[in-house]
């Protein structure tokens, strides 16, 4: 246990972050799984419009620091990729 008075308040800051980064996590997850059924769905106006609204939450966490920005950068890469390929005709 915490016995100065500057550990304990760094523990109460540790904690109230700890469960506003969870929060900020969950979100982005949301948003991403909104965008994955899209997809899914092969409705490309919609998949665009789910992309759309979550571009800014990656973008959000990463300025808050709970994701880093390469992460972000490759996972918006590849959805938009899979949500351009929805439109043209099968490779291969």
């Amino acid at each position: 246990m915490a016995n100065t008075a500057s550990a304990r308040k760094r523990i109460r800051q540790t904690a109230v972050r700890n469960e506003r980064n969870r929060a900020r996590r969950s979100r982005v997850g949301t948003f991403l799984t909104k965008v994955e059924k899209a997809i899914s769905s092969g409705d490309k106006s919609a998949a665009q419009a789910a992309f759309k609204d979550a571009q800014p939450e990656f973008q959000r966490a990463v300025t808050k620091g709970v994701l880093h920005l390469n992460t972000v950068a490759r996972k918006l890469s590849r959805l938009s990729a899979r949500i351009k390929a929805l439109g043209a005709p099968a490779q291969g």
